[in-house]
């Protein structure tokens, strides 16, 4: 493999980090104000999400109207994060880059995976959102007390939610300006009519609804009527370059003409949708052709030297995924002739045989001799760090993974072996008392969900499977 060169930025990208106190203060509805507000003046938004997350990149993706990409320090290192972010900013004007948690919240005590060690990496400012609910001049000494916590976090302003009224938003601003000396860039009103609703511990997947457009319209205008959008783009444009870094060595193979290329198939609808860009594109850059089915409206899978299913919500598409029966029948067929697949969490449910649900149960691929069920609970939910103890089609024994997981369902009935799982959890919950990786023939299905940029070795060994399969499956 060749080692990429080092990504030499022009200048600094005007950019912010948007950061909270906590979750569920609003992160994404100022992020997305501030791309589709900013989008509609003309500029080119390149949106990044901190931590392993896919449902808020979907709706930063809607409002950009470009691929969002993920920054996580604890699936990433450090050099890839900045070669990463440096790749996707160029030739725009802006980035934002929406936190995860609070500021300084991560897995220890020395902050290294939280959006403050992020924002200090990137070399950018950060606007604070604070959940203005129940409070006023206390919430002065909160923000003063982020700001004096690591003074090498430059806090450049901060962007007031759920104000009651134009008495409670002066008490605020003047509270917050005349103490900490930072200004009050914005003040949203608690809105009658929330566009996006919660579910999972998140926001609602883009694909679910029809609506997602005019959801992002309607939060551009709070944006464009409550957000001081000049003054943003001042702070913005006070961004420091950071060091360039360098993407990891470039995934290549054998394969050099189109025609030789293998065909890796995509599970891609509103049960599966949950995929990292750097995947898919690293597939691509190791040498495969992608193609794109839905299990939820295709009859028959088209030709492909390999699958690859990532998460969702099968769940919430049981019914739908059950009745078609021919989609399921020959994807069966095909694992057990040997078609490599891998699948993550969702990918991982729809192989088993049945998803337990409060409405009855639902007949799944019966690739993997699991049953499925599921609680109001998080049964797993986390950062993971898996080790390979068994042979498997894609991962090389005595590697560690680095990934992250998040799933309501838990296994109810196994009918597999030992040796059918190939991975122990250093870290995390994932399949089945301490494992994870359910390897059937070429199937390796698992809760955890890998980033490419994190684990280059995946891409080019999944391409090297099609490879291998389509030269000897027969016709």
């Amino acid at each position: 493999m060749k080692q990429a060169p080092p990504i030499q930025p022009p200048q600094a990208t005007p950019g912010i980090v948007v950061a909270a106190l906590r979750g569920g203060s609003g992160k994404t509805i100022f992020s997305v104000g501030i791309i589709a507000a900013l989008r509609s003046l003309g500029r080119t938004i390149a949106p990044f999400k901190k931590g392993p997350d896919y449902i808020d990149a979907g709706w930063l993706v809607l409002a950009a109207g470009r691929p969002c990409y993920n920054l996580d320090t604890f699936l990433i290192d450090r050099d890839t994060i900045l070669g990463s972010y440096h790749t996707h900013t160029q030739n725009t004007d802006f980035a934002v880059i929406e936190g995860n948690r609070g500021l300084y919240d991560c897995i220890n005590t020395e902050g290294k995976t939280s959006t403050a060690e992020l924002a200090k990496l990137l070399g950018l400012p950060v606007i604070l959102c604070i959940d203005a609910t129940k409070t006023t001049r206390t919430m002065a000494a909160v923000v003063g007390g982020l700001t004096a916590f690591d003074p090498d976090v430059r806090i450049g302003g901060v962007v007031l939610n759920r104000v009651a009224g134009k008495r409670h938003q002066s008490i605020l601003t003047r509270s917050i300006e005349e103490y900490t000396g930072l200004p009050v860039l914005g003040a949203v009103p608690k809105l009658r009519e929330q566009s996006f609703p919660e579910r999972h511990m998140g926001l609602v997947p883009t694909p679910e609804h029809g609506w997602a457009n005019s959801a992002i319209d309607a939060i551009r205008s709070i944006a464009e009527k409550h957000l001081d959008l000049e003054r943003i783009q001042q702070l913005a444009a006070t961004a420091t370059p950071a060091e360039p870094g360098a993407l990891p060595p470039t995934a290549t193979t054998d394969i050099t003409p189109d025609s030789d290329r293998p065909t890796i198939g995509i599970l891609r609808d509103a049960a599966f949708q949950f995929y990292y860009p750097e995947n898919l594109e690293a597939l691509e850059a190791a040498g495969a052709s992608l193609v794109f089915a839905s299990p939820l409206t295709d009859r028959h899978l088209p030709r492909v030297d390999a699958l690859y299913i990532g998460g969702g919500f099968p769940e919430t598409h049981a019914r739908e995924l059950e009745a078609n029966t021919s989609f399921k029948n020959e994807l069966k067929r095909l694992a057990e002739k040997g078609l490599p697949v891998y699948a993550e969490c969702g990918g991982l449910m729809y192989l088993g045989e049945r998803l337990q649900l409060a409405e009855g149960d639902f007949e799944m691929a019966g690739v993997l001799p699991a049953v499925f069920g599921f609680s109001k609970r998080p049964q797993g939910h986390g950062y993971t760090i898996v080790r390979v103890e068994k042979e498997n089609p894609y991962f090389s024994t005595g590697t560690t993974l680095l990934g992250h997981e998040f799933h309501y369902s838990s296994v109810k009935e196994w009918k597999g072996k030992e040796e059918n799982l190939a991975f122990s959890m250093e870290r995390g919950t994932g399949f089945l008392n301490g494992k994870d990786g359910v390897c059937v023939n070429n199937v390796l299905a698992t809760y955890t969900h890998i980033h490419a940029l994190g684990t280059p070795a995946w891409a080019t060994a999944l391409v090297r499977a099609a490879q291998c399969y389509r030269q000897t499956a027969p016709d």
